[in-house]
């Protein structure tokens, strides 16, 4: 695989993998089976074409032309409406339950693959529009009145007529989560100075905490160290819930206020001999910070230290179907400037080069620059080509190929989010995505991605195949694309390159455009 900047990369810790021909195919076929189809009423299979197409490859190309036969697939069942193949609750039964390892990835065998389009709800709307979508969406489109059931008395949501409202309550919210957050601030200044930019929910139901900042819920053990792995050096974790103010809510804990302070006790132990000190604290929400220097790891080196120091020899920023490790990650030494204390503030982080950019075989400060330019330009170009994107009509995006997260930066003034997906086989530009201030994550795009069926607005591609290789590619993605019901269209790039297109493809609900996929050529 090259690097955008026409640069090779290395994998040090996994063997060099051309990328087949059928990855692509996967993608385009896997976002209708996966990530959701969003159809015309019409129930039957549409009529497969009995003319075989040849894609021939350019004349310059030594590949042999690639045989497609334009070919329709079916329509899954209703029940596979909220099918999620590798996250699947119905095959959950067949996994174990230590660590809760049934909720873990489990993709399905080829033999269980679907090869059919996911169907949407019966009377599945258009999603309501950004910022109307924060506090509602429709009922139809997750028709589940156990939901309701079960929530409703928290006062995390309620439904009304032919919708879900989200009133911004919860069981640790009486006064809502506007207050929450305004508490949160006070116990952490640096949420308003622009000190801190990215944070996780890891005990979100429907994301209010995630919409509003960080975390909230009780994380124990083993869960607690993987927190300090992926918190950064002087980052603040924040508990709020059981057993912070035992003293006052214990009775409503179904508990003793003993159990409860010795679970506080224990929990602060732990915390301590991984490197924490209590920042701060105030009625139910507790914060402790992450400590910002080494120091505090020497005591780790002891053989009866618990929990004990991770062995140096293993990558701790490896991620991708990796074993959470019982032990400590200390952070590495060279990176002094990627500390809380030390990383610039946002939004001024977003365009400067970060200091673990030197880690990333052919990375630098002018590839870093280059990538920031060229994304400035080309999504000018996109936004000529698609004018929904920067509009209330397009909210989640996600950049399936990303390198230092070029796409997301360029379109940060705009109503919307970018996912930033990194290969799990390219070399891992995720630390320089963070640093920037962005999200993002690992995948092997020869698997389903773990999100909720039709999730995204739009799904961005760039760089999966040479400048050389493109043209002949797409063509061939088209007519696939056209079997699952896309309708494509082929644009020119922003400097005019005859041989380089942009293949813009869109799903439809009858009239109406649910989310496109760009796909843009590698340079």
């Amino acid at each position: 695989m090259k690097h955008k900047d026409g640069k090779p990369v290395s994998h040090p810790d996994k063997k060099s993998r051309a990328v087949p021909m059928a990855i692509m195919f996967f993608v385009l076929c896997g976002f209708s089976f996966y990530l959701g189809g969003i159809f015309c009423s019409e129930k039957d299979k549409i009529e497969a074409k009995d003319v075989a197409k040849v894609v021939s490859s350019p004349k310059e190309s030594s590949i042999a032309p690639l045989q497609i036969k334009s070919t329709a697939f079916p329509e899954c069942s209703s029940d596979y409406q909220d099918y999620t193949p590798c996250t699947d609750p119905k095959r959950w039964k067949k996994y174990g339950n230590h660590r809760l390892t049934f909720m873990e990835r489990h993709c399905p065998p080829v033999f269980e693959r679907k090869e059919c389009l996911i169907p949407p709800p019966d009377g599945y709307k258009p999603p309501i529009k950004w910022p109307k979508s924060r506090d509602q969406c429709w009922y139809r489109n997750v028709p589940y009145d156990w939901i309701n059931k079960q929530k409703s008395n928290q006062n995390w949501l309620r439904k009304e007529g032919e919708k879900f409202l989200f009133p911004g309550g919860g069981t640790m919210f009486p006064r809502g989560v506007s207050a929450y957050v305004d508490l949160m601030q006070d116990l952490i200044p640096e949420m308003k100075d622009g000190t801190i930019r990215t944070a996780i929910d890891t005990g979100c139901g429907v994301s209010h905490i995630l919409i509003f900042i960080l975390v909230s819920e009780i994380i124990r053990g083993i869960y607690l160290l993987e927190v300090h792995r992926i918190l950064r050096p002087g980052g603040f974790w924040v508990l709020s819930g059981p057993p912070v103010n035992y003293e006052n809510r214990w009775r409503g804990w179904n508990t003793t206020v003993e159990e409860q302070k010795s679970d506080y006790e224990k929990l602060q132990e732990l915390l301590t001999s991984m490197c924490f000190k209590l920042y701060d604290k105030k009625d139910d929400i507790a914060v402790w910070q992450k400590a910002s220097d080494n120091s505090c790891y020497s005591k780790l080196a002891n053989t009866d230290a618990y929990p004990p120091k991770c062995d140096d020899s293993l990558e701790p920023d490896s991620a991708w179907y990796t074993p959470i490790r019982p032990c400590v990650v200390v952070p590495s030494p060279k990176i002094k400037k990627s500390v809380m204390e030390s990383i610039p503030k946002w939004p001024e982080r977003l365009h400067a080069t970060p200091e673990r950019i030197s880690d990333i075989p052919g990375g630098s400060a002018s590839a870093f620059k280059h990538d920031d330019s060229k994304w400035k330009i080309r999504a000018k170009h996109y936004k000529k080509l698609l004018p929904a994107l920067g509009s209330d009509k397009m909210r989640n995006i996600m950049d399936m190929n990303t390198v230092y997260g070029g796409f997301a930066a360029a379109v940060i003034d705009d109503p919307l989010w970018v996912m930033n997906v990194v290969s799990s086989y390219a070399a891992n530009t995720l630390p320089v995505v963070f640093d920037r201030g962005l999200i993002g994550t690992f995948h092997d795009w020869c698997e389903a991605f773990s999100t909720y069926p039709r999730t995204y607005d739009l799904l961005h591609l760039d760089g999966l195949f040479t400048a050389e290789s493109h043209s002949y590619f797409v063509d061939a993605i088209s007519t696939i694309a056209k079997g699952m019901r896309w309708s494509c269209r082929k644009e020119g790039t922003e400097y005019g390159v005859e041989k380089e297109k942009i293949l813009i493809c869109q799903k439809k609900l009858c009239s109406v455009s649910l989310f496109a996929i760009v796909l843009a050529p590698g340079e």
